[in-house]
């Protein structure tokens, strides 16, 4: 799962949100610098890596990509699905998508004093390029992809998965949508334990 995928599977509290969208930069104990509900955000992003990461349905996926990505399929495929849940928005919220993700970035804007130094310096790029809602084209996931295969030094070739994404694209939405069912009660039930 990628950003627009964290993001909503935190529910409706901003500083849950908040901790579950940047919670990739924070290692170790260092989420304990954090308000409460910032840190439960990192605690259920957390969560939700290690459930996707051990699905079958979400390891088959990336299945397709092994041969030509290895270890960075299932990068690609986080970035995949979260294109398949702005795509299909509609089913799983009854607010559009572009008001979702102002809103969202407004949150990030209100609350600028705790957001770690990554997510300050990626904040300005993100909402000049509006990442959340460019999910839902194939253009903006190409964009993205790109973006991420520069600063993997090229080496991922990730740019050039638009070509299985489009190959495939029935198969993994299907799998997507089965997948998303789960996580999303799996999320659910993380979150009220934390």
């Amino acid at each position: 799962m990628n950003f627009l995928a964290h993001i909503y599977l935190s529910g409706d509290n901003q500083l849950i949100q908040i901790g579950n969208f940047m919670a990739d930069g924070i290692r170790g104990k260092y989420y304990e610098l954090y308000p409460p509900d910032i840190q439960k955000g990192i605690m259920l992003h957390r969560a939700i890596d290690t459930f996707t990461d051990a699905h079958p349905v979400f390891r088959q996926s990336t299945k397709k990509l092994h041969q030509h990505y290895h270890h960075y399929s299932g990068v690609i495929i986080d970035i995949f699905y979260d294109h398949f849940l702005a795509k299909n928005w509609d089913d799983y919220s009854e607010q559009p998508l572009a008001h979702y993700t102002a809103g969202f970035y407004k949150t990030l804007q209100d609350h600028y004093n705790l957001l770690s130094d990554k997510t300050k310096r990626i904040l300005p790029i993100m909402l000049r390029e509006d990442w959340l809602t460019s999910y839902a084209t194939i253009d903006g996931i190409s964009h993205i992809l790109k973006q991420m295969d520069r600063r993997s030094g090229n080496k991922s070739g990730m740019q050039y998965s638009v070509t299985e994404l489009l190959e495939f694209y029935d198969a993994f939405e299907f799998e997507f949508k089965q997948f998303f069912e789960e996580m999303r009660k799996h999320a659910g039930q993380k979150l009220s334990e934390l």
